[in-house]
């Protein structure tokens, strides 16, 4: 079993309908990742997206960056009930577009930049693959299409849901 970044895109109404009813909010998400599976929509135009296994990697990527918005486990909680591995958590619509404008001025070889595989495994970044420089490479694949899923949903106003599953 492994553990993956799941984000889940929201409409502001929607957004106050899961504050109220988390239980609405988990059946919503799982609704639409099956849908989702059968159509494969653009990065920018799903409701869904996953970063997989590497979201702890991109986590401390962003963090060593200093990036200002918590896009890999949210910001605010959004229930107590888990999902998972916890509980979910949210980014505001606000706090979307911020992250969708600093992510689009953001590379991936910036963040990779001057990073020892070592930091990696020192760190305990899950899962512990960091034996190269090229292992850092894993999440490169995923990073542009989470700029874009975030591109996608500050463009409608969206917030996004977090969790681990």
């Amino acid at each position: 079993m492994s553990m993956n970044g799941e984000y889940l895109r929201v409409t502001p109404a929607e957004l106050d309908r899961a504050l109220k009813d988390p239980a609405w909010a988990l059946d919503l998400a799982e609704e639409i990742q099956d849908a989702q599976e059968e159509s494969e929509p653009a990065p920018s135009e799903a409701l869904h997206f996953t970063t997989h296994k590497t979201w702890h990697l991109l986590e401390f990527l962003l963090q060593r960056s200093a990036f200002p918005v918590g896009i890999v486990h949210g910001e605010e909680p959004l229930t107590t009930d888990d999902w998972g591995y916890g509980p979910p958590r949210y980014v505001a619509p606000d706090r979307v577009q911020l992250a969708a404008d600093i992510l689009q001025q953001t590379t991936y070889d910036q963040l990779i930049q001057d990073v020892d595989p070592s930091e990696l495994t020192k760190a305990e970044i899950y899962p512990q693959i960091w034996d190269s420089p090229a292992s850092m490479e894993w999440a490169r694949d995923l990073f542009t299409p989470l700029t874009e899923f975030f591109r996608g949903a500050a463009s409608t106003g969206h917030a996004v849901l977090i969790w681990l599953d």
